[in-house]
C-alpha cells in the first residue's frame, strides 16, 4: 500500500515539472500572424486633409479678427481740377459746388442755415463762405456789380426776378450752367426750397429782371 502511494506521488511530480514548449518569433509579420502583436493606434494624428482645413480655418479667423480690430476710415475722393470747356475758373466751380451742397434745404424766410433759408439767404451764405459779403436782400444785391446782357451771362453770375407783380426785385439765384439761350440757376423757392431752375420755365421767363456780375473778371 505504501509502495503504491509512493509511485503515484512520483508520477504526479514528474507530470507537474514537464517543461512548456517555447514560442519563437523571428519578425513583426510573424508576430502579427500569430496574434502576438498589434499596430498601435495614434488617435491624436489627424489626416492631412483635416490639417490643411484646420490651418486654413485658423488663418481665416485671424484675418477676420484683424479686420474687425481696424477702425473704419471714410476717405473722400481726391479729384484733381479739370478746366471746363467754357473756361470756368476754379473759384467759380468751388462757388457753385458750395451752393449745390444746400440743394434740398427747405425754404425759411430770413433763414441762412441748412435748417432753412430764403433766396437771398442762400446767395448771401454761399458768398460769405468765400469771405465775400453781399447785401442781405435780393433788391440790394441787384445794385452790386455790373449788369449784363443775356448773352454775357456766365456761371457764377446772379440772376434777379420780380415775382410779386411789382417793379421791385424780390428774388435772386446763382447761375450754375449756361446752355445756349437757357440759363440754369440755383435758388430757394417758397414751395420747393433750394432747387435748380431754368429761365426756360414760363414763370421765370416772364418774371426775369436782370443779371449782375458780382465777381471780378480775374475770378471768373
Amino acid at each position: 500500500m505504501n509502495k503504491t502511494l509512493y509511485i503515484i506521488v512520483l508520477l504526479l511530480s514528474l507530470v507537474g515539472c514537464k517543461p512548456t514548449a517555447s514560442v519563437i518569433v523571428t519578425s513583426k509579420e510573424e508576430a502579427k500572424s500569430k496574434g502576438l502583436y498589434t499596430e498601435p493606434q495614434n488617435t491624436a494624428t489627424l489626416p492631412k486633409n483635416n490639417l490643411k482645413s484646420t490651418s486654413k480655418g485658423i488663418a481665416e479667423t485671424k484675418k477676420q479678427e484683424s479686420t474687425k480690430s481696424k477702425k473704419t476710415k471714410i476717405s473722400e475722393p481726391e479729384d484733381d481740377y479739370e478746366p471746363d470747356n467754357d473756361g470756368t475758373s476754379y473759384f467759380v466751380k468751388q462757388l457753385i459746388h458750395t451752393a449745390l451742397q444746400y440743394d434740398g434745404v427747405r425754404y425759411r424766410g430770413g433763414g441762412t442755415t441748412p435748417a432753412g433759408m430764403d433766396c437771398s439767404g442762400l446767395v448771401f451764405t454761399v458768398f460769405k463762405e468765400f469771405d465775400i459779403t453781399l447785401p442781405r436782400s435780393s433788391n440790394d444785391m441787384a445794385k452790386v456789380g455790373n449788369k449784363l446782357k443775356t448773352s454775357e451771362i456766365k456761371k457764377g453770375d446772379l440772376v434777379f426776378f420780380r415775382t410779386n407783380g411789382r417793379k421791385v426785385i424780390n428774388h435772386v439765384g446763382l447761375v450754375t450752367e449756361v446752355k445756349d439761350d437757357e440759363i440754369l440757376f440755383i435758388h430757394s423757392s417758397v414751395q420747393r426750397g433750394v432747387i435748380i431752375s431754368s429761365t426756360k420755365e414760363p414763370y421765370y421767363q416772364r418774371t426775369f429782371a436782370q443779371a449782375n456780375r458780382i465777381l471780378s473778371n480775374e475770378l471768373m
